[in-house]
């Protein structure tokens, strides 16, 4: 599998903790390219209606706390058709959780079926609309795969699911706390194991041996949190994987780690 890795909205500029330059915010993606599955998005971003119409698909209040780019030229369909595919061929779309940052993209890609946690689902649905969850994302009526929080065993995790449809190669790993029915997705490159973790955190210094958390992004991450003590599992759960496992892990914001990915 070829795997790229996408920005899929820049988001407002934040320091660096070691003195470097400063850098947006980002919403980091993945788009896989399967053998026998076709196109892959893992998170859908921001979308061609969230830039095109804010005023309508977001919250005023999200906007100005995050303060979107809102670049038609970061959005996932657009940047699918820069690598040379068809938007059509996103046959399947994997989402950490349902954040308006995270599902904007999904009316771009009306054919795919969505894969997402059960528990995730049903909190969208029953919040809905409300500053964290916008209900124009799935008004054109996704193709819904969702999964209980339950499965199988995975480098000392439990709850793992393989995905229907999908490689074995891809798995929707359980990191609550965040949201209801927050997961990561893990996907094997051929040498070790990928881990986008969604925002299980926000910070690389968060997953270090020494945690470390980002002032301002710490603010984010606590404020949107449901459950303080969930969130802190999964966060030591990340850091077993990482440093017991050798999973490389990122998260959904951390510029400093997308551009390493870049190199």
């Amino acid at each position: 599998m070829r795997i790229h890795h996408l920005n899929l909205g820049s988001m407002r500029e934040i320091h660096a903790l070691d003195g470097g330059p400063a850098a947006r915010a980002v919403c980091h993606a993945l788009l896989i390219e399967t053998p026998a599955s076709g196109l892959v998005l893992v998170e859908a971003g921001l979308g061609t209606d969230d830039v095109t119409r804010p005023g309508e698909l977001l919250e005023h209040e999200w906007t100005e706390l995050v303060e979107p780019v809102l670049s038609p030229a970061e959005t996932a369909v657009r940047q699918v058709a820069e690598l040379g595919h068809d938007p059509a061929d996103v046959r399947h779309i994997v989402l950490t959780h349902l954040d308006v940052d995270h599902s904007g993209g999904l009316p771009d890609f009306p054919g795919a079926q969505v894969h997402v946690m059960e528990a995730e689902l049903k909190a969208a649905l029953t919040q809905a609309p409300s500053r964290r969850y916008r209900p124009g994302h799935w008004a054109h009526g996704p193709r819904w795969v969702t999964y209980p929080g339950t499965g199988t065993h995975w480098l000392g995790v439990e709850g793992v699911r393989p995905l229907t449809g999908l490689p074995e190669e891809i798995l929707l790993i359980p990191l609550d706390g965040h949201t209801e029915g927050h997961a990561g997705v893990a996907v094997h490159d051929g040498d070790r194991w990928l881990l986008h973790a969604g925002d299980a955190y926000f910070h690389h210094g968060e997953i270090s041996k020494d945690p470390q958390s980002h002032p301002l992004m710490d603010i984010v991450q606590l404020d949107s949190q449901v459950d303080a003590e969930r969130r802190v599992s999964s966060q030591e759960r990340l850091r077993a994987l990482a440093h017991d496992h050798g999973v490389a892990v990122f998260c959904a914001h951390d510029p400093w780690e997308l551009s390493d990915y870049h190199g």
